[in-house]
Order: structure tokens, then sequence, then C-alpha cells
């Protein structure tokens, strides 16, 4: 005679079994980065006109300007992986 047994899934957990609290972090933490990075390129875009600032920090005009014309979003190099 065969006997069946029960056990316990183990799949990972459905989409509303998910942690939003640690989602929601993620999203306030990728959109304070996004924020910060917009602030720094408009800064960047003050310090343009003025080439003793631009020296001290090694960056030519056209460069500054090429930077500060990116999108927000626009993030190529690295950042930390829990964005």
């Amino acid at each position: 005679m065969v006997t069946l047994t029960m056990r316990a899934s183990r799949r990972r957990p459905q989409a509303h079994q998910k942690n939003w609290g640690a989602a929601l972090f993620r999203k306030c933490r990728r959109w304070s980065l996004l924020w910060d990075r917009h602030s720094q390129r408009q800064r960047l875009r003050d310090l343009a006109d003025d080439p003793h600032l631009l020296k001290d920090i090694g960056v030519s005009r056209e460069e500054a300007l090429k930077e500060a014309e990116r999108l927000v979003w626009d993030i190529t190099d690295v950042y930390p992986p829990f964005v």
C-alpha cells in the first residue's frame, strides 16, 4: 500500500508576501541618489563659469557642461548594488 505525505512547499514567497518595507526603502534610496546627482550637476553647471574653480577640481569647461547636461536618470558610473 502506498502512503502519501504532504510537505511544506519551499518556493519563494509570492508577490503579496514580499517585504514591502525593504522595497520601499530601496526605492526611496534610489530617488535620493538621483536627486543628489541632479543637485551635483546643477552645482557643476554653476561652476562652469569660473575657470579657477574648474581647474581646482581638474575639469575643463566643456566636460563640466557635458556632465551637467546629462539627464537625472542617466547614471552610468558605479553605484551601490542595493539601489
